[in-house]
């Protein structure tokens, strides 16, 4: 029997950039070398990181780009009838980082839940594509949320379904292994560590229990669905866990499974990669994707659109306003859907039905 999805109090966002930070190891450029202590939920101080790492949004290089597509929504079509009968719309959720609140009224405007927060969607499908907790409120709530919506959609004859994200294998390994050392492959690092500096929550380790940890393990990382293929991050290092959906699959549960410290690392860290879609030979890097696992399209979260729109800037911009988004992020020749609007930055929590037409 799952919890229930209870909301609490209303938690106010900063529209800062502070809180999006990207451990050093994503990029491989230097050690990643200093202690936390467990119950601690402010990051290290900035002497205890290599020369020259920031741990913000410098980690993330605003791009501008003129081949890309933002696609705004009509609202007025947002939240149609669902069918009752046979196979029913298909939908996918951005990341929700914790923002329980966003998530609820963005699934409530696409009919998806109603006014109490229940499946009514009939036969519809819901793809989340991972990243439900760190950061934001109320991550055990999300995952709440989304086992419930799990059992009530399968009752109606549809489904509510979830990836794993770079940040369920972050809370995985920060339980299982705490402050034990790892092997980062360019120094010594801890799933404790890397956990609070990207924004885990004391209130979330509290409340995560054994069917929370169980649930988390069993996420696919990467699905087809009506020739959509969908994952978590944009990145090729799925193509290191095997040539068929079903090995990647079974490989990172395996992986999970034999609750190895330096194993579950590894695996972290390649899901933490971003950005393999754009610039030249992106769309080739989709390509290889979708020609090894099929679909003709790639719908994926992780990497901020404002970051790969140019919405945002450098921290110490004088004039850094909230970004503006209205919809999924088009790119890599129209072969790759971004679906994470940047929540965590007073951005947009996306949910979106697909087909996209653009």
């Amino acid at each position: 029997m799952t919890q229930g999805a209870g909301q609490g109090p209303e938690v106010e966002r900063t529209a800062t950039l502070r809180d999006f930070r990207v451990p050093a190891y994503v990029h491989e450029t230097g050690p990643y070398v200093h202690s936390v202590h467990p119950g601690d939920v402010a990051p290290p101080p900035e002497d205890a990181y290599p020369e020259g790492y920031t741990p913000t949004e410098r980690d993330l290089p605003v791009i501008n780009r003129g081949d890309t597509v933002q696609v705004t929504v009509d609202p007025e079509n947002a939240a149609a009838p669902q069918a009752t009968t046979g196979q029913g719309p298909l939908y996918v959720v951005g990341d929700v980082h914790g923002y329980l609140d966003q998530l609820v009224s963005a699934l409530q405007e696409k009919g998806l839940l109603d006014a109490a927060g229940n499946w009514c969607a009939g036969t519809a499908r819901l793809w989340f594509l991972g990243d439900f907790t760190d950061r934001g409120p109320d991550g055990i709530g999300v995952i709440d949320l989304v086992m419930r919506l799990s059992a009530e959609a399968a009752a109606a004859g549809g489904y509510c379904k979830a990836l794993m994200g770079n940040h369920e294998l972050l809370l995985l390994g920060a339980k299982r292994f705490g402050d034990t050392p790892v092997n980062s492959g360019a120094g010594t690092a801890t799933f404790q560590a890397a956990w609070l500096l990207n924004g885990g929550q004391k209130t979330d380790m509290d409340r995560l229990q054994d069917h929370h940890l169980q649930w988390m393990s069993r996420l696919d990382a990467i699905e087809e669905v009506d020739g959509h293929l969908l994952v978590h991050s944009d990145t090729t290092a799925y193509l290191d866990y095997g040539r068929s959906i079903e090995e990647v699959n079974d490989t990172v549960r395996e992986t999970i499974t034999r609750n190895d410290a330096d194993e579950v690392w590894d695996l972290f860290r390649k899901f933490t990669k971003r950005f393999s879609f754009r610039d030249e030979g992106g769309a080739d890097a989709v390509r290889s994707l979708l020609d090894t696992y099929g679909g003709t399209r790639i719908v994926h979260g992780h990497s901020p659109i404002p970051y790969l729109l140019g919405e945002v800037g450098s921290e110490d911009d004088e004039d850094n306003r909230d970004p503006v988004i209205e919809g999924p992020h088009v790119y890599a020749d129209g072969l790759a859907i971004a679906m994470d609007g940047g929540v965590t930055m007073a951005g947009k929590l996306l949910v979106q039905q697909l087909p996209l037409d653009t």
